[in-house]
């Protein structure tokens, strides 16, 4: 137990005896000195003023061509390590590693055919650099990029109807001539047509109307299906004069003049309705000589009869001469019969003539109501134009041998009330045997 004690007493003599040693050596080498530097503080390394975080090769403007790939490696002053990249608003498809700031893109073309992105405009993407340690040593800035493309897009002249249209003679031929701009705008349309054309808009530019009416006798009748082809023909031509013809094959049918058929109608309505009054006032004339021979007829026939009756009765007398005057009575009223034959024949012709022609204007007022028009445009207005004139030409056959009155004095309302009169319907009705 005493040895370990007696050597550390020895081990701590020593570095007194080498400390003292030290110290003798320090004071000699003061003594050979003139001057001693004395110091007062212990001196630091001091920092410099850290350099702001930027970007080193930030390009402003990028410019793709369709179908072609971005790789664009940003770098910035600092470990890159230590920070982050992003990117806001930007187009599809573009990427940034948000490690070390490599950007890539490939501008494929289904991203434009789809409508994602678009030719020749101007993308602006916002992108950042952050240290993750420090939100404060942190970039925001942006950059701009444009897509462009070389294929080369012609322009189209298109009308707004199929390339072939199908119209009647009088119906109205309107579209729009339209234009499919690509690379270069259409800026004139020249016109062509297979055929002179009258009354029609010319077409110019772009969005102009052409307006034609195909006139009644467009369709000529040396033409083959009563139609006829008329092509149309818009040339357009931007400024460096590359045409693209756009054609529309125009097949017009022969139809109706339907203004002129409906003057037709009603001239020959006009006519059947002045033959009306005619027949009218000829009915007229022959029913009161009929009744005026009937009238002469009725007052003979009263007349013998009132003398044989007198007669007869003159017949008894007592008296002689009355009796005689009786006896001759009747001989008179027989002999009144000849007299009335002679004087006052029957009119039987006239009355069958009469019973003619009020069968006639029956016959035709029917007719103009069958045939009557029905709306606007009927389309059966030949068909019925051509029945009337028919069933006028068989009236005037039939009715040849009356003389049809040519003038009258009497208004056509007193002959149509005579005509319907109930005397007049109960006379000419048909009877019963």
């Amino acid at each position: 137990m005493r040895e370990p004690i007696f050597c550390i007493r020895q081990t701590v003599l020593l570095i007194v005896l080498v400390s003292a040693s030290a110290v003798e050596l320090v004071a000699q080498e003061r003594d050979s000195l003139d001057t001693i530097p004395i110091l007062d503080s212990i001196p630091f390394p001091i920092d410099t003023p850290e350099a702001p975080l930027r970007i080193k090769n930030l390009n402003p403007y990028f410019t793709l061509h369709v179908d072609s790939t971005l790789s664009y490696n940003l770098e910035i002053n600092k470990d890159q390590t230590s920070y982050y990249w992003f990117l806001r608003n930007s187009p599809v498809g573009l990427r940034i590693n948000k490690d070390n700031g490599q950007l890539t893109f490939k501008a494929d073309k289904s991203l434009f055919l789809s409508g994602k992105l678009r030719y020749d405009n101007e993308y602006r993407v916002n992108i950042g650099v952050q240290n993750l340690n420090d939100p404060t040593m942190r970039v925001d800035t942006s950059f701009s990029i444009l897509f462009y493309n070389t294929d080369i897009i012609h322009s189209r002249v298109k009308p707004t109807v199929s390339s072939t249209l199908t119209v009647d003679e009088g119906d109205t031929v309107a579209f729009k001539v339209q234009c499919e701009n690509g690379n270069f705008a259409i800026e004139n349309i020249t016109f062509f047509a297979n055929m002179p054309l009258k009354n029609f808009t010319l077409v110019k530019k772009c969005d102009d109307d052409f307006v034609w009416t195909p006139p009644f006798d467009f369709v000529k009748e040396s033409d083959s299906g009563k139609t006829r082809i008329l092509l149309l023909s818009f040339v357009g031509a931007n400024k460096f004069n590359i045409r693209d013809t756009a054609i529309v094959r125009v097949v017009v049918r022969d139809a109706l003049n339907y203004p002129l058929a409906r003057q037709e109608y009603e001239l020959q309505k006009t006519i059947i309705e002045n033959y009306m009054l005619r027949l009218k006032f000829t009915f007229l004339q022959l029913d009161k000589r009929v009744k005026r021979v009937k009238n002469t007829r009725t007052t003979f026939d009263i007349t013998g009869s009132s003398t044989a009756l007198t007669g007869s009765i003159l017949s008894t007398s007592t008296s002689e001469a009355t009796k005689k005057a009786g006896q001759v009575m009747p001989s008179v009223g027989v002999s009144l019969v000849p007299i009335k034959e002679a004087v006052a024949p029957q009119k039987v012709f006239d009355q069958n003539q009469a019973s003619g022609v009020r069968a006639a204007i029956k016959r035709l007022d029917y007719m103009l109501q069958d045939n009557a028009l029905v709306g606007e445009r009927d389309p059966d207005i030949t068909r019925k134009t051509n029945k009337l004139k028919e069933e006028m030409k068989q009236i005037q056959i039939q009715l040849i041998d009356v003389p049809v009155e040519l003038a009258s004095d009497i208004p056509e309302d007193e002959l149509n009330q005579y005509f319907n009169s109930p005397k007049v319907n109960k006379k000419y009705r048909m009877k019963r045997r």
